[in-house]
């Protein structure tokens, strides 16, 4: 027997049953939304580790505006984003964001700032979290717990007003929040709830509203990339694979000078940068064969890696998605966590906790010194790279185990690491090579997984971008895996793929013509009872009508493609036609084949609720409810219809309170 009790016999719900010819109907036209006009689109970057926003007045979209550069940045990381940090009061009121949140915190009285709450790289609790709900709690970094609602609709909410700010000195009036489109980018291999939690945390701080949704876009990371990249020019691109200079560099310079600066077309203005995206689709997409060859699109950034394969279909340059989004958590924290280890190695895991939560301040600090000089870390470096340790912490380790940071890197017989006199870690570039290792291969080993289906053939261009792309050693190990089967091409200014193609994305939501369905979604019903077929324990008897309880009735499969606004539309009966409340339950999984609602890995993400009292008596004793739901777009929508009365439900998909 089923692991589950069945849902429908104990809550006594006499259900519906499907009408005999149960037909489909495509039809991708209906009901398309009125546009509203909006005056700005600003996308939002929410990144793990870093974060920012771009905008585009929909009069001018050519324009690309990223937004003003911030105070306080870091040596070596010279960014248009800023760190994804947050700190509230020992009140749990909001204080600072990015920057200044940093710094306010590292200069606190250590005795203060253990009362104080300092989130960093919270976003990846999305994706860890199994069953995410509202009520999911993150750990600030003195061990307190707060709502992750809360924290990300603080964040959110600083970046409405400061782009909101940015805009009204651009206008020289007040803009208003009911001008502006709003994109957030969400990785695409979130699960479905993730990308909900995003959508009420945006809510929360006031950018939409539920009654208004269309006012806010989730956007896909690598989607976003991906139309960003349709628009590339030759001279705004690096090519890894070609032998000839690009820029004027010779392809080894490439690696190496990382992206001086981008050549594009840049405006200054008022401190923000304003990027000329031409309204063509760049050259570089004449090579590609209509209808057979694809590209992939891989963003690594911060938390994840994710990449999605895409079909150009000229003129126009829709894309079309060939494979469902994958991926993983192989983002640039990674190589954080490798550093973190090699400290427990040497120091003693005991005191890495200890350090952490005593002098929580210290500890980020030393991870903005390892930032600075990850980042400087190339194929073929051969000088050590010089990482200095707070004074606090060569203070508390001394208080802590009764002898000097030098003792114990001497006796911890990692001989990659040495101790310099100025008081640094010396690192040879081949220990700093070995922490970014387990994490590059990772993504390597997933995309031959990826090379390796069979819907992915003919890829002619594989497109790097995300933050964690500036690593020269990514882009080698990526050039070297690959370059022979593909062309490997890093935009320039790869930091800000994303966002830019967010802002186009957000002017034009309808470029993205088919998707595939992340998961099978279908609806509970009652089918009609037949000996052998169905399984014993599903019998249930009403009125002397034999009915199976539990069936699954899909809607649409797990990796189907589905264009933009289709509709799958079943037409149902109630089992007992006196019923006059109509409850339809919604489920999804993420496997092809689903028999019944009962096995393991269907989840419940939806309720259509057709209350049909009061209606007149005279309704045909089959009553036809019309179920509709619509796929395509980042976001799902269902209906139910009561054909005889045109009395009608809607629901969007529910994930994260059931």
């Amino acid at each position: 027997t089923s692991a589950y009790s069945s849902p429908a016999k104990s809550l006594g719900d006499p259900g519906i049953t499907p009408l005999s010819p149960s037909h489909i109907v495509k039809d991708s036209d209906a009901d398309v939304a009125v546009e509203q006009l909006f005056l700005v689109v600003v996308a939002i970057d929410f990144g793990t580790t870093s974060s920012g926003y771009a905008y585009s007045f929909t009069k001018e979209p050519e324009c690309i505006h990223v937004m003003r550069r911030w105070e306080g940045g870091d040596p070596g990381v010279s960014n248009q984003k800023t760190p994804t940090t947050i700190l509230l009061t020992p009140e749990r009121k909001f204080h600072s964001f990015g920057y200044a949140a940093r710094d306010f915190y590292h200069d606190l009285d250590p005795n203060e700032s253990k009362h104080w709450l300092y989130f960093e790289k919270f976003k990846m609790k999305l994706h860890t979290t199994g069953n995410l709900t509202m009520e999911t709690e993150l750990t600030a970094a003195n061990g307190k717990k707060v709502k992750a609602l809360e924290i990300f609709a603080y964040a959110l909410q600083f970046f409405k007003e400061q782009a909101l700010k940015e805009l009204s000195d651009q206008a020289g009036s007040d803009f208003e929040n009911s001008e502006v489109r709003w994109v957030i980018t969400v990785p695409a291999i979130w699960k479905q709830p993730a990308k909900q939690f995003m959508r009420q945390a945006a809510y929360k701080a006031g950018m939409a509203t539920p009654e208004n949704p269309e006012q806010l876009i989730i956007a896909l990371e690598p989607e976003a990339a991906s139309i960003y990249c349709r628009k590339l020019r030759l001279h705004q691109m690096i090519d890894l694979s070609s032998r000839a200079p690009v820029n004027g560099y010779s392809p080894s310079d490439t690696i190496g000078t990382g992206f001086t600066q981008a050549k594009e077309h840049v405006r200054r203005n008022r401190q923000s940068r304003t990027f000329l995206v031409e309204n063509v689709i760049g050259e570089i997409w004449s090579e590609l064969e209509e209808g057979s060859d694809r590209y992939i699109v891989v963003d690594s950034g911060g938390g994840t890696v994710d990449m999605t394969v895409h079909q150009i279909r000229l003129p126009e340059g829709h894309l079309k998605e060939l494979y469902k989004a994958t991926g993983g958590p192989y983002g640039s924290l990674g190589v954080d966590y490798e550093f973190e280890k090699l400290l427990c190695k040497i120091f003693g895991e005991d005191f890495i906790e200890q350090f952490k939560i005593k002098r929580p301040a210290a500890w980020v600090d030393l991870m903005i010194a390892f930032e600075s000089r990850k980042r400087a870390a190339a194929p073929d470096r051969t000088n050590p790279l010089n990482i200095t340790l707070p004074f606090s912490f060569i203070d508390y380790y001394k208080k802590f185990r009764g002898h000097s940071v030098e003792h114990a890197l001497r006796k911890s017989n990692v001989d990659f690491v040495k101790w310099s006199s100025q008081g640094m870690l010396r690192m040879s570039p081949d220990a700093m090579n070995a922490l970014f290792k387990p994490t590059i291969d990772q993504i390597v080993q997933h995309l031959s997984d990826v090379f390796d289906k069979p819907e992915v053939t003919n890829v002619k261009f594989l497109f790097l971008v995300g933050g964690f792309a500036e690593s020269p050693l990514l882009q080698q190990a990526v050039q070297s895996a690959f370059g022979s089967r593909c062309r490997v091409i890093i935009p320039q200014d790869v930091g800000l793929t994303i966002l830019k193609g967010a802002v186009l994305f957000g002017l034009d939501p309808a470029v993205i013509k088919v998707r595939r369905s992340p998961l099978t979604y279908g609806v509970g019903v009652l089918n009609r009872f037949v000996e052998g077929k169905h399984p014993p324990e599903k019998l249930l008897i009403k009125d002397g009508t034999r009915w199976c309880t539990d069936v699954f009735d899909k809607f649409i499969s797990a990796d189907q493609s589905v264009a933009l606004g289709e509709t799958v539309t079943r037409s149902y009966t109630p089992a007992k036609p006196s019923q006059l409340v109509i409850v339809i339950n919604i489920y999804s999984s993420e496997q092809d084949n689903v028999s019944f609602i009962t096995e393991s890995g269907v989840k419940k993400c939806g309720t259509l609720r057709l209350d049909l009292t009061g209606t007149d008596a005279s309704v045909p004793n089959r009553r036809e409810i019309k179920t509709v739901m619509q796929f395509g777009d980042t976001e799902i929508k269902a209906i139910a219809i009561d054909v005889a009365t045109s009395k009608s439900v809607k629901v969007g998909i529910d994930f994260l309170n059931y």
